[in-house]
């Protein structure tokens, strides 16, 4: 009784933080982009979209997602769906943007800006589903194969459209491009049953397959119908397969049987669990907080310090701790975090309160002096080594966060990048606030919104575990805006590294035991 009481205070105050009691999402929005006539910024080349998703809080813009990069298109139809949550009683902002983003590079960074438009979620033509559970509550995973019969070349792709009500068809995965093969086999993919067929397992499904041009104008090599109820026999480990048709060559080519068979080699119905239910599950949240005692910061008896403790206004290290540590305490029951410093000559240790962090840290400055460098591996390393105990234990119990509020330049990259990219594999977010105005590029390319981090010796992330975000975009936004955009991708991101390992939340996973053995 005392456990579940326990449970339900950290729940409700995480609720709370969250605005699931006061404002309470009954409704998802699914948007779908497209374009047509984008202008060529190039004479000898056709632009390569891609398109932004950024909804407005509090004055400030924050990206959503983005899609998929469309090589030399300028009518691109986008197979990124977005889900947004909808609230009838507020008016939310969004901001489409396109950019060109060439061959050579992926981030936005260097690509050229293609234009933008505004609107309200309200004024989107777009469908409203209420939905009684998360549209990603049920995944179906898939994969697809392909063989043709008379094609001397092929740089062939599938695309899969759910057949609306209406008779439109909505764009619902694109496979990768397989070059230079007639039997190509693509890569697994995952899907939610709403997008796929609205829930509707008898919903039909129009599958058509191309021929991949570099110049955007794809030749069309066939298509078929079929269902989600259809695809589900591949669940048992049969292969289904359907004729690949174009009806062109049907009408003119007497002996043409088909333009080759397209095979379904698996299919998974997979459960998705969101954040509260490992919440509720009894996993805790373990906030570090590591700050940044480099010279480079100044002097903290000298008012122009980023450190300096002014008696009536923080300063941004305290601002950004304060916003981002209030909301994370709510997910731990006792507490208490680790705080460590880096680049001071004796660096503090302390495991206190989130007013605790704030007053330790007041209290060390005068008595430390500032050094160097800024290397960060170190730290994540700790906070490696206690996730990677949490790993072995195959439990939902234990998520790590660690927070570093750093002002500058990374001294020791190479081993950064080569640390996250081992957290990846563990469950472990980090989460880098810029303070002042220094060039903060390095940590753009620690985030992965810009690309794929990479380790010195090419080893990719797992899974993109880096959240930056530069203090001086919300120097004149509210607390709860800089909080709200470096913890964004935090449930996200608990959820992926569970799901990927087939973790399910505690409780959850314990009342299937007992009720799979009950008599």
């Amino acid at each position: 009784m005392q456990l579940e009481h326990k449970m339900s205070n950290i729940y409700e105050s995480a609720a709370t933080t969250l605005g699931l009691f006061n404002s309470p999402c009954l409704t998802k929005v699914e948007l779908r982009v497209a374009c047509k006539g984008i202008s060529d910024r190039d004479a000898l080349s056709k632009p390569d979209p891609c398109g932004v998703l950024k909804m407005q809080s509090h004055g400030q813009w924050f990206e959503v997602d983005r899609t998929e990069v469309i090589r030399s298109s300028i009518s691109p139809v986008f197979s990124k769906v977005f889900t947004v949550d909808y609230y009838f009683e507020e008016v939310q902002r969004l901001r489409f943007e396109l950019h060109d983003i060439s061959s050579n590079h992926n981030g936005l960074k260097e690509a050229d800006f293609l234009g933008a438009m505004e609107c309200t979620l309200g004024q989107v033509n777009c469908v409203i589903s209420a939905l009684l559970a998360p549209p990603n509550e049920k995944d179906s995973q898939k994969s697809f194969q392909n063989t043709y019969d008379f094609f001397s070349k092929s740089d062939p792709f599938l695309e899969i459209f759910r057949v609306n009500d209406d008779g439109t068809a909505s764009l619902v995965h694109r496979t990768e491009t397989i070059m230079n093969n007639l039997s190509p086999v693509w890569k697994s993919f995952k899907v939610s049953l709403n997008t796929l067929c609205s829930g509707d397992h008898e919903r039909e499904l129009k599958c058509t397959v191309w021929d991949w041009d570099s110049n955007g104008k794809h030749d069309f090599i066939g298509e078929f119908q079929t269902t989600f109820k259809e695809m589900k026999a591949a669940m048992d480990g049969k292969q289904i397969q359907w004729e690949c048709i174009n009806p062109k060559y049907q009408v003119k080519k007497k002996n043409y049987r088909n333009s080759g068979m397209v095979i379904l080699t698996m299919c998974k119905i997979i459960k998705m669990h969101s954040f509260l239910d490992y919440i509720m599950g009894g996993c805790q949240i373990q906030f570090t907080v590591a700050i940044d005692f480099t010279a480079s910061n100044g002097d903290p008896r000298n008012s122009c310090s980023l450190h300096y403790i002014h008696p009536y206004q923080p300063n941004e290290y305290l601002k950004a701790l304060i916003a981002v540590g209030e909301i994370c305490q709510d997910y731990d029951s006792d507490k208490m975090f680790p705080a460590f410093g880096f680049g001071a000559q004796i660096p503090p240790d302390f495991k206190v309160s989130i007013q605790g962090v704030v007053e330790a840290y007041q209290n060390c400055l005068p008595k430390i002096q500032l050094y160097g460098p800024t290397n960060i591996a170190p730290i994540i390393q700790k906070v490696a080594d206690s996730a990677s105990e949490e790993m072995h234990t195959k439990e939902a119990m234990e998520y790590f966060i660690l927070l570093i509020l750093t002002d500058g330049v990374i001294t020791d990259m190479a081993d950064t990048r080569e640390a996250i990219v081992h957290a990846s594999h563990l469950p472990m977010s980090v989460i880098i606030v810029g303070i002042g105005n220094a060039d903060f590029s390095d940590m753009q390319m620690l985030d992965g919104d810009d690309g794929i981090l990479r380790s010195p010796k090419g080893e990719p992330v797992l899974r993109d575990i880096v959240q930056f975000v530069p203090f001086h975009n919300f120097k004149h936004a509210s607390p709860a805006a800089l909080a709200k955009s470096v913890l964004a991708e935090v449930p996200n991101q608990v959820v992926d590294y569970y799901n990927g390992k087939g973790i399910k939340p505690k409780c959850l996973s314990d009342f299937e035991s007992s009720r799979a053995f009950s008599p």
